[in-house]
């Protein structure tokens, strides 16, 4: 595995990344295994930096650091989000007009969306509406 850190990493994969190097030197045998406390700490910045991002940052196995966050998620249920939606507006389904709205949708799991909308017509706007209402469960 390469040595050599990303110019752009971000501050909590750099600093692990140091943490996991002084870990590394205080170890007689190069062989040893991460401590459990170490991987807990992988897979929190895997999951909020991704798991080839943060694998290569800190110099694991993908293949390992892939079955650690797995074994994570299925002892936390309760933390699993659901993947977003993704609705494609395209050009030219919108007639310009003199509307210009804010819309925030919440879902109930602390999920927001936000849209700021400019010239857009009110029919435009039901239909927008409508579709963000079929699609909530």
């Amino acid at each position: 595995m390469s040595t050599k850190q990303p110019a752009n990493l971000p501050i909590a994969l750099s600093t692990a990344r140091r943490q996991l190097d002084y870990w590394r030197s205080q170890q007689p045998n190069k062989r040893t295994r991460l401590p459990k406390e170490l991987w807990q700490q992988a897979v929190a910045l895997a999951k909020e930096h991704g798991l080839n991002k943060t694998a290569r940052a800190l110099n694991v196995k993908y293949d390992s650091l892939k079955k650690h966050l797995h074994e994570a998620g299925a002892d936390e249920d309760s933390s699993v989000r659901p993947q977003p939606d993704f609705i494609e507006l395209l050009p030219g389904t919108m007639t310009p007009s003199a509307v210009e709205c804010m819309i925030e949708w919440l879902n109930g799991h602390d999920a927001t969306v936000r849209m700021h909308i400019k010239g857009v017509g009110l029919s435009e706007l039901i239909a927008l509406a409508g579709m963000f209402r079929s699609s909530r469960t």
